[in-house]
């Protein structure tokens, strides 16, 4: 963005940030300045953020010079082909007062040909036709005025200035977006919390404030109070959680912290065996990180006002809600169980998606947060019935309050379908074994006697529950291989105990297939993908399918 072959080598120091003059998205750190051997000149040698950036690891000819990440990061760079970017201001100049592109400029011209031939004017003056027949003036607002509009700094609320090169705060912008609410600095070149907290300071409206992807030095001395600011964005910025500690006292009305991709993998409170503080904070994100303890997320559950905890690509592998002893245990001496609070005691949503889960009881012990209504359970080993884990309806009957599962709403009549077919699947898996059947399926009891369910392994008929000696299942049977050709789907009367071999067999009957070798999927109401039922021993009593079920025919590939 700046005029790179202006730039002086000395303006270029170890640990900057910079970008290609050429790129404002191939970002890196100044490694090194100075001479190559058997090269001329000065050059600056940059360890590029993204690996396969550069040529080679900060050694040339056996000489190392600097350390990069990887082998392919690092790279030398003459001084006027790199950027050490641009102030806020000029970044906001460049986006909001900047001449229209060819192609804005395109589309402004094709949108007044298109009203002329809508109004059927093609002189300069354009007009439509009133109900008494009169000329009513059309204007057309062009380019122009959209672009006045946006150079008035003063009623700007929202900048968005990701990947602009901004590497300093610049002049006071405090009187030249004195309105600015939302700004997103996604990408740039920052690095010191100073530079964060004058920002804050000169813009007291601001309220949302996204510093993701700018890697932030470890040093957070002299950051101000950022009063105003209720949404935190550090996504990818390499913060870790002594530093969450360090500046929390500066977000004194915080509601969102955002601190995705950091590798974090432990929280370290500073005077306490819990997180204290962030009254305020109702959501916060530490997705794709490296927790692989929920020990580590325990320390979280004193938080009141916590709402919404996203977990989503770490490590964990199991979970549970502590009760008295582990309550007093993780407090230890340091605090009477008196002045602790209910664990979790607001948290409303909880998405722990594409983790290690494999156990059912990390499955019941969700029933224990006394507010979860939203949980995500996708891409963790007990939730794949492809790895051995449960289908939908079987995780929506044991967890008895969730209202949202895997981002799709869980309604009246789903959990009541999925509960029932959960009890009948559990009375044709264990028999008269109550201590076992209390301890494998906590829930069970509870919905037998809610349905009115007896003990002859019912099955839900049109009417109601339906003793299963005498009930048939309603299955629809619809064909989707290629090389099977299009087929009506059937409806056929089954019984419950059909196993899916014997199912496979009549499918060959009905359709005429049988040359084809076949593969059969339960289709989910609410689930995004069928599911494969290949074991041919397994009755559709065992699966869990219901009336009025469908079965998706397809070919082995």
């Amino acid at each position: 963005m700046s005029n790179s072959s202006n730039v002086a080598a000395d303006s270029f120091k170890l640990g900057q940030r910079v970008h290609s003059a050429n790129d404002t998205r191939r970002i890196g750190t100044v490694k090194y300045v100075g001479e190559v051997q058997g090269y001329s000149g000065t050059w600056i040698g940059v360890d590029w953020d993204g690996d396969g950036n550069g040529k080679h690891d900060g050694s040339v000819n056996g000489v190392r010079f600097f350390n990069a990440r990887s082998e392919k990061s690092g790279s030398f760079v003459r001084v006027q082909n790199l950027s050490p970017g641009i102030s806020l201001l000029e970044a906001l100049q460049l986006r909001y007062k900047g001449e229209a592109s060819k192609e804005e400029e395109a589309i402004g011209n094709m949108a007044v040909y298109l009203l002329k031939w809508v109004v059927g004017c093609w002189s300069d003056e354009m007009y439509v036709l009133s109900a008494t027949n009169k000329r009513v003036s059309v204007e057309f607002v062009g380019k122009e005025k959209i672009q006045d509009k946006l150079s008035k700094f003063e009623e700007l609320k929202s900048a968005s200035l990701s990947y602009m090169g901004v590497s300093s705060l610049g002049v006071d912008i405090g009187t030249i977006v004195p309105k600015l609410k939302e700004l997103d600095l996604t990408g740039n070149l920052l690095s010191e919390w100073k530079v964060v907290g004058a920002i804050c300071e000169q813009l007291p409206g601001l309220t949302a404030v996204n510093f993701s992807n700018n890697i932030m030095s470890k040093d957070i001395s002299g950051l101000p109070q950022l009063k105003g600011i209720c949404i935190l964005v550090l996504n990818n910025t390499g913060i870790n959680w002594v530093q969450v500690e360090i500046i929390k006292p500066s977000l004194p009305v915080i509601e969102e912290l955002h601190l995705m991709g950091n590798n974090i993998s432990a929280i370290q409170p500073v005077s306490s065996p819990v997180v204290q503080g962030f009254e305020t904070l109702r959501l916060l994100n530490l997705e794709d990180n490296s927790i692989a303890e929920w020990n580590e997320i325990l320390k979280l559950s004193q938080l009141r006002s916590l709402e919404q905890l996203y977990l989503n690509k770490n490590n964990l592998s199991r979970i549970y809600y502590p009760d008295d002893d582990a309550i007093c245990k993780l407090l230890g001496a340091s605090e009477s169980h008196e002045k602790s609070y209910m664990p979790f005691q607001n948290l409303r949503c909880l998405l722990l998606g594409n983790n290690e889960i494999e156990d059912l009881a990390s499955i019941d012990t969700l029933n224990l947060f006394p507010k979860l209504m939203e949980i995500r359970l996708s891409e963790n080993p007990i939730a794949d019935p492809g790895r051995g884990g449960i289908p939908r309806f079987v995780l929506i009957a044991r967890l008895g309050k969730i209202e949202i599962l895997n981002g799709s709403e869980v309604s009246p009549r789903e959990r009541k379908d999925s509960e029932i077919r959960y009890v009948r699947l559990v009375m044709s898996k264990l028999h008269d074994n109550p201590e076992e059947i209390k301890q494998l399926h906590p829930r069970f009891i509870e919905l037998k006697d809610f349905y009115g369910i007896e003990d002859e392994r019912p099955s839900i008929g049109a009417a109601g529950p339906q003793k299963m000696a005498s009930g048939l299942l309603s299955i629809t049977l619809k064909c989707v291989g290629a090389s099977i050709g299009e087929k009506p789907p059937l409806t056929k009367k089954l019984p419950a105990t059909t196993t899916v071999g014997k199912l496979k067999s009549l499918c060959e009957s009905f359709f005429k297939l049988k040359s084809i070798r076949l593969k059969l999927f339960l289709q989910e109401e609410g689930f995004p993908l069928p599911m494969l039922v290949d074991d041919e021993m397994a009755s559709l009593m065992d699966l869990g399918v219901g009336n009025d079920s469908t079965i998706l025919i397809d070919e082995e590939s």
